[in-house]
C-alpha cells in the first residue's frame, strides 16, 4: 500500500527529474551548426590519432556518444601501439558537407574528408539541447 506522502514524493522527485533534465531547444533559438560540424571532425579525428585528449571534446557530446567515443578512441590507441606508429596530426580536407533537419532542433549530417590515404565520411547528429548543439551520434566510416 502507498501512503499519500510517499506517492506525493515520488512525483515531485519525477517533477525536479524533468525540469532539470536536459531541455530541448528549438532551431530558432540555435547557432549555425555548420562551423560545430567541422570543428567537431576535426576534433574526433584528431582523438583517433592520438593528438588531442578525448575530455576536450566532452561538452559537446552527450553522455553515450562520448562513452562510444572513448571506446573508439581507445581502440585506435592500440592499434597504433601494437604498430608501433607514434601519433601523428592528422592532414585532411573537407571535401563536401550534407546537412538534413529531420526534426525542430535536430541537424544530421555527413562530412566527407579526404586524408592521404584514403576518404572518409563522418555522420553526425547534432541535437539542440539546453540553448546549444550536442553531438548524440557520431560515425566515422
Amino acid at each position: 500500500m502507498i501512503y499519500w506522502h510517499e506517492f506525493r514524493l515520488k512525483v515531485m522527485t519525477m517533477m525536479l527529474h524533468e525540469y532539470f533534465a536536459p531541455q530541448p531547444t528549438p532551431a530558432v533559438d540555435l547557432p549555425d551548426p555548420t562551423p560545430l560540424l567541422g570543428s567537431l571532425t576535426q576534433g574526433v579525428l584528431e582523438v583517433f590519432a592520438g593528438v588531442r585528449e578525448l575530455d576536450q571534446l566532452a561538452r559537446w557530446f552527450s553522455e553515450e556518444a562520448y562513452r562510444k567515443l572513448g571506446a573508439r578512441s581507445n581502440l585506435a590507441g592500440r592499434a597504433r601501439s601494437a604498430r608501433g606508429v607514434p601519433p601523428v596530426r592528422p592532414v585532411f580536407e573537407v571535401l563536401s558537407m550534407r546537412q538534413t533537419s529531420p526534426a525542430d532542433g535536430v541537424v544530421e549530417a555527413v562530412v566527407i574528408v579526404a586524408g592521404p590515404g584514403r576518404t572518409r565520411a563522418v555522420a553526425i547528429r547534432l541535437e539542440g539541447l539546453d540553448r546549444r548543439w550536442r553531438a548524440t551520434s557520431f560515425a566515422v566510416l
